[in-house]
This record gives C-alpha cells, sequence and structure tokens, in this order.
C-alpha cells in the first residue's frame, strides 16, 4: 500500500514517513510546494493520502477538492486546526477522515487501516502475522487448514497484537485502546481473554504466538 504524504512541516512529514514504514506502508512526500501538487501527483500511484491544510501556496481544502474532481483516492486531514467548522469543511471538501495534531499514532494507523478497508473490503478482509491469519469479517484465527474462532474480546485484544507486531505491548497501552473502542475491560478480564486466547492459539499450533516480555507487557 503506498501513502503519498502532503505536508509541509519536514518535522512532522519524516516523522509520519517513519511511522508508516515501520508498519511496512510504502511512503512518497511532497515536499516542493512552490509546484502544482495536483497536476503533479496525478500520476502517482497511491493508495491513500494525508493531506494538511496549511500550506505555503494553497490550502488543503481547495486541494482535496482538485484532487477528487481529478481521481478516487482516499484522504484524510492532518491538521492543527481543531474546530468543529474545519472538520466540517474537510468533511465538504471530499475528505475521508479527519485527526488533528498533535496526532495519536495508534489512532491514526487505525484511521489509515479503517479508510482502506472500505476503499477496498476484499483485500482488508485478513491480516497476516508470522503465518496466523486473522479474519477481520468473520473474527476467525487460521493456520494452515486448523482455525477457530475468537469472542468480541479476544478479537479486539488479538487485532490490537496484529496492528504491533514485534513492538512490546503493555498492558497499559492495551487497557488503553480498548478503552478507547468502548471495550471496558479491566486488569483481570483482559487476563482471563489473554488466557483463552493462549489456549485457542496452541488449538492451531502457536502457543508461543503471544510473549511475555517480562516487566513491560506482551509482543507477537
Amino acid at each position: 500500500m503506498a501513502i503519498l504524504i502532503i505536508e509541509d512541516d519536514e518535522r512532522i512529514r519524516n516523522e509520519l514517513k517513519e511511522l508508516l514504514e515501520t508498519h511496512s506502508y510504502k511512503v512518497m512526500l511532497v515536499d516542493d510546494f512552490t509546484k502544482d501538487i495536483v497536476k503533479e501527483i496525478k500520476n502517482i500511484d497511491k493508495s491513500l493520502i494525508l493531506l494538511d491544510v496549511n500550506l505555503p501556496n494553497d490550502n488543503g481544502y481547495d486541494i482535496c477538492r482538485k484532487i477528487k474532481k481529478e481521481e478516487n483516492v482516499p484522504i484524510i486531514f492532518v491538521t492543527s486546526m481543531t474546530s468543529d467548522e474545519d472538520e466540517l469543511k474537510s468533511i465538504l471538501s471530499g475528505g475521508d477522515d479527519y485527526i488533528t495534531k498533535p496526532y495519536n499514532k495508534d489512532i491514526l494507523l487505525e484511521k489509515i487501516k479503517r479508510t482502506l478497508k472500505v476503499q477496498d473490503p476484499i483485500r482488508y478482509k485478513e491480516i497476516k502475522v508470522k503465518d496466523v491469519t486473522l479474519d477481520l469479517h468473520l473474527s476467525i484465527i487460521k493456520n494452515g487448514d486448523k482455525q477457530t474462532e475468537l469472542t468480541r474480546n479476544e478479537f479486539h485484544i488479538l487485532y490490537y497484537f496484529f496492528l504491533n507486531p514485534n513492538k512490546i505491548v503493555s498492558k497499559e497501552e492495551l487497557l488503553d485502546y480498548l478503552w478507547n473502542e468502548k471495550y471496558y475491560l479491566d486488569d483481570n478480564i483482559l487476563n482471563v481473554n489473554l488466557n483463552r486466547l493462549r489456549k485457542k492459539l496452541e488449538e492451531i499450533d502457536k502457543p508461543n504466538f503471544i510473549q511475555n516480555i517480562r516487566g513491560k507487557g506482551y509482543k507477537i
């Protein structure tokens, strides 16, 4: 998946690039704002655009309108504009989503995934990490010809791990994510669900898929 970043702040531009590349996205940057941006990006193969509102020679709302006239590519505004009016402008100009700076990395990544999934639901039916496939539509985990169904809580816990492969996820971070998603688990319920998840992973021959990192959290 290729994501194009249109952001004039070099620090934020590079920060976004690093974040997205860490999560296996191909990233392209617009860093010359003296040219016609819409014309310059027209023939670039891209799956999604992250677009700032305040740009040197134009504003993001106008650029969004012009892009949408030329091609059907999803656009997420990443901006310091925080009023309801600004969010409404982003919607009316054709934006698919909106996040304010300073942005939460996990929320931005989730918005990107959801926007891409809406655009191409077949491609985003499954996520695969280390031979384990998570079916996003059926809440099933699979390894080869073995599979098992997950409960709602089990699915959302494992889904967060799949969003963060090879990263140590603390218990606090995991609980914060679940609460933000309106799944109100406490420490005890989380432990119960993690134990059930591990048993289900054993059923598909992946007993050590979720690793305990002593004193730090978990990792897949």
